[in-house]
């Protein structure tokens, strides 16, 4: 992912052959700086790759946690309809049990006019 922005890999850090000049550095001191840098862009390159591996890991869990919460949403919906309809249901008998109490108490009443 990072390889087409990054310039050096250690290996080009390490390959690197400066000219010498006639007032030029100390090469030993040079090679010792270069070679703690190639220890360090080492160390960052590997800090860098475990960070995506953790990344993708925690994507990973991402989607799953999103569709446990969409399957449980889904849930809670179907949940929430069966207990509207059968409110609706219960309401229903409660309608009709009372017009069933009307009719029969009216043909009681009826009955017992006719008695009478």
């Amino acid at each position: 992912m990072y390889q087409n922005k990054i310039t050096l890999m250690p290996q080009d850090i390490l390959e690197k052959e400066f000219k010498i000049d006639t007032r030029g550095y100390r090469l030993k001191e040079v090679d010792q700086f270069l070679d703690v840098i190639i220890g360090d862009y080492e160390q960052f390159l590997n800090i860098i790759n475990d960070l995506e591996k953790e990344k993708a890991d925690l994507l990973g869990e991402i989607m799953s946690l999103k569709q446990e919460l969409r399957n449980s949403k889904l849930n809670v919906e179907v949940a929430r309809n069966n207990l509207d309809n059968s409110e609706v249901t219960n309401v229903d008998i409660m309608r009709r049990l009372s017009q069933l109490e009307k009719i029969v108490y009216e043909l009681r009443s009826s009955i017992q006019d006719e008695n009478n």
